[in-house]
């Protein structure tokens, strides 16, 4: 069982940049793919961005693709995204998600575990 909880979310200026975080319960953090998905109002849930374990290798949206980079702290249990140059679409609810094992996946089914979410307005 994983407990997850995001933190950073804010409003900010189109143009800006902001780092928000994810802190995970759990001695085994290190076993479990983390990634992050976005939720804007009246649309569906999408991948942002996602880290493998031991190989760090990352995945990215094209929409986000060399503004975000999402990295992972295993000794603080904790991922982050971090997100340059927003844009006023870029604003929704971010979830971080967690699922065991090694690879990472853009899909929501194959995450077992999700935060609560944190707002991340980008006004124009």
């Amino acid at each position: 069982q994983v407990q997850l909880a995001e933190s950073g979310g804010g409003l900010v200026q189109a143009g800006d940049a902001l780092r928000v975080s994810c802190a995970a319960s759990g001695r085994t953090f290190g076993s479990y793919v983390m990634a992050w998905f976005r939720q804007a109002p009246g649309k569906e849930r999408e991948f942002v961005a996602a880290i493998a374990t031991s190989t760090r290798q990352t995945d990215y949206a094209d929409s986000v693709k060399g503004r975000f980079t999402i990295s992972r702290d295993n000794a603080k249990s904790t991922v982050y995204l971090q997100m340059a140059n927003l844009k006023p679409e870029d604003t929704a609810v971010y979830y971080c998600a967690a699922r065991y094992g090694s690879l990472t996946y853009t899909s929501r089914s194959n995450y077992d575990y999700w935060g609560q979410g944190t707002q991340v307005t980008v006004s124009s």
